[in-house]
């Protein structure tokens, strides 16, 4: 199941698009639009510094699992999915990240 993840988020976070914002939290950032939405997303990567700084590994698990869903939101938001992510980083396996960043500059 964990390697199924990804995609099962996908499927939840498509289905709360349509979701009563007043009884679903996601349904809600997706109500109040990209601006709440890029807020969550900077406070959970502000949580994930702060936890990485105490060293403490279940706080940093924790906070990145809500960077992560939070940035899933995000790509939702956007029409996009984990597939195009992975499909990115597939791209980029195998390419030391000197390369690909000189890649990106073409």
């Amino acid at each position: 199941m964990k390697q199924d993840i990804l995609s099962a988020l996908d499927k939840v976070l498509d289905e709360r698009k349509q979701a009563n914002p007043t009884e679903s939290y996601t349904a809600k950032l997706y109500d109040e639009g990209v601006d709440s939405i890029l807020k969550k997303v900077g406070e959970e990567a502000s949580e994930v510094i702060i936890a990485s700084k105490s060293g403490e590994h279940d706080a940093i698990i924790h906070e990145v699992a809500d960077l992560w869903f939070h940035t899933l939101i995000l790509l939702k938001h956007h029409g996009l999915a984990t597939e195009d992510i992975l499909s990115e980083l597939s791209n980029r396996f195998g390419l030391s990240g000197l390369e690909e960043k000189a890649n990106r500059n073409k």
